[in-house]
């Protein structure tokens, strides 16, 4: 997959501040970046949101949004997909789309249905 021409100036302005040592002094330089970060999460859910990370369950949206990167990445490579193939999968991508939007729009932080199920049916 190319570069679009943001992304190569942002590489390039990226490279430059190296090379000038501008990266040297940030906080946190030369330790590990702590990937498991959950200031964005509420203090009450982060444990819980942890055990389900840790258990491989992912919320709907979240497996919605892996499969919408997955579908434009598809269609983005040429010649991966025939005209029928590619009207089919350009058509599941509006689907899910619109469904996430849906979603987001219309749940809480567990959400219900399907996601909360599993949640229950997991530490039952």
């Amino acid at each position: 997959m190319s570069l679009s021409f943001l992304d190569y100036i942002a590489e390039q302005k990226i490279e430059e501040a190296v090379r000038k040592g501008e990266l040297d002094a940030l906080p946190g330089s030369g330790k590990p970046l702590a990937l498991d970060d959950d200031a964005h999460v509420p203090e009450d859910m982060r444990m819980a949101m942890r055990i389900l990370r840790n258990a491989g369950l992912v919320p709907p949206e979240v497996q919605s949004m892996r499969d919408i990167a997955d579908l434009e990445c598809l269609l983005q490579s040429e010649g991966a997909l025939d005209g029928a193939a590619r009207r089919i999968a350009m058509r599941k991508l509006q689907l899910l789309r619109v469904a996430l939007d849906e979603a987001r729009s219309s749940r809480g932080a567990l959400g219900s249905g399907v996601y909360l199920d599993r949640i229950v049916r997991r530490f039952a």
